[in-house]
C-alpha cells in the first residue's frame, strides 16, 4: 500500500487591512482553501508587505518592511493573498525595490509562489465550484492590481458563475477604477469622488444586489459611497461569498 498523500499546504498572507478591519476576509479564505483540502499556514511575525511605505515614496522603509516580509515566508511554501493589490506588490514591485540588492534573489522566489486567492483556487488547485449559495443577483468588480498587474478576471467569474442560487449580472465600466487607489484617493479626493459617482452610477443600473469584488481597498471605498446614498445594495468580497459568510 502506498502512504496517503501529504495534504498541500500554503500560507495565508491575510494583509493589513484584512487583519485590522476586515477579519472575516481572512477567515473566510482559510474556510474556502481547507474545503479544497488545503493546510493553511498563518506565519507569526508577518506584518505588512511594504506598498503603502513604497507609494508614499518611502523606499526606505518600504524596503525593510518587504525584507522582512521576505524573511518571514521564506520557506513557506505557496502563498496566497485575499488581495490582488498585496499580490502584485509581491510579484511586480518587488524586483523594482530590491533590484541590485542582495534580496533580489528571494524576491524573485517569492513572486514565483505568490498567489492572489481566486487565482490560486482556479488556476492552480483547478477548482471551479466551491458550493457557495446566494440567492440574488450579484456583479462583480475587477479591482486594478488584480486586473492590470496580475491579469486577473476569468478566475472570479468561473467561480462565482457557478455560485447556486445567484445570477451573476454584467456591470458596465466592471474595469474601470472605484477611485480609492490607495493615496490617490487623499491626493486627488475631487477626482476620486468623480470616478466612485460613476461606478455608483453603474452599479445601480446593473440591477445586482450585491456586488462582489477581490480586494477589501474597492469594497471599503464603494461601500462608503453606497451607504451615503443609502442604497440597498452592499459591497462584500468574493471569498465571504464562496464561503458562505455574506
Amino acid at each position: 500500500m502506498h502512504p496517503p498523500a501529504a495534504p498541500r499546504r500554503a500560507t495565508l498572507f491575510v494583509t493589513c487591512i484584512v487583519d485590522q478591519v476586515y477579519p472575516t476576509i481572512g477567515q473566510a479564505s482559510v474556510h474556502l482553501l481547507e474545503r479544497q483540502g488545503v493546510e493553511v499556514r498563518l506565519p507569526k511575525g508577518i506584518t505588512c508587505c511594504g506598498q503603502m511605505a513604497f507609494n508614499a515614496g518611502f523606499r526606505d522603509e518600504s524596503y525593510a518592511i518587504a525584507a522582512r516580509t521576505i524573511e518571514v515566508l521564506r520557506g513557506q511554501g505557496d502563498v496566497v493573498l485575499p488581495s490582488g493589490s498585496c499580490a502584485a506588490m509581491i510579484r511586480h514591485l518587488y524586483a523594482e525595490l530590491f533590484a541590485h540588492s542582495p534580496y533580489a534573489g528571494p524576491a524573485a522566489e517569492l513572486a514565483g509562489r505568490t498567489y492572489e486567492l481566486t487565482e490560486y483556487l482556479v488556476d492552480v488547485l483547478g477548482v471551479q465550484q466551491v458550493g457557495a449559495r446566494y440567492d440574488g443577483r450579484i456583479a462583480y468588480h475587477d479591482a486594478c492590481h488584480g486586473l492590470r498587474f496580475l491579469g486577473l478576471g476569468d478566475q472570479a467569474r468561473t467561480l462565482l458563475n457557478a455560485v447556486n442560487g445567484a445570477e451573476l449580472r454584467p456591470l458596465d465600466g466592471c474595469t474601470e477604477c472605484c477611485g480609492f487607489g490607495g493615496l490617490f484617493a487623499v491626493k486627488q479626493a475631487a477626482i476620486s469622488e468623480a470616478m466612485l459617482a460613476r461606478k455608483l452610477s453603474q452599479i445601480s443600473a446593473s440591477g445586482a444586489d450585491l456586488i462582489v469584488t477581490g480586494d477589501a481597498s474597492c469594497m471599503t471605498q464603494i461601500n462608503g459611497g453606497l451607504s451615503r446614498q443609502d442604497q440597498s445594495v452592499r459591497t462584500r468580497h468574493i471569498a465571504e461569498l464562496l464561503a458562505n459568510m455574506v
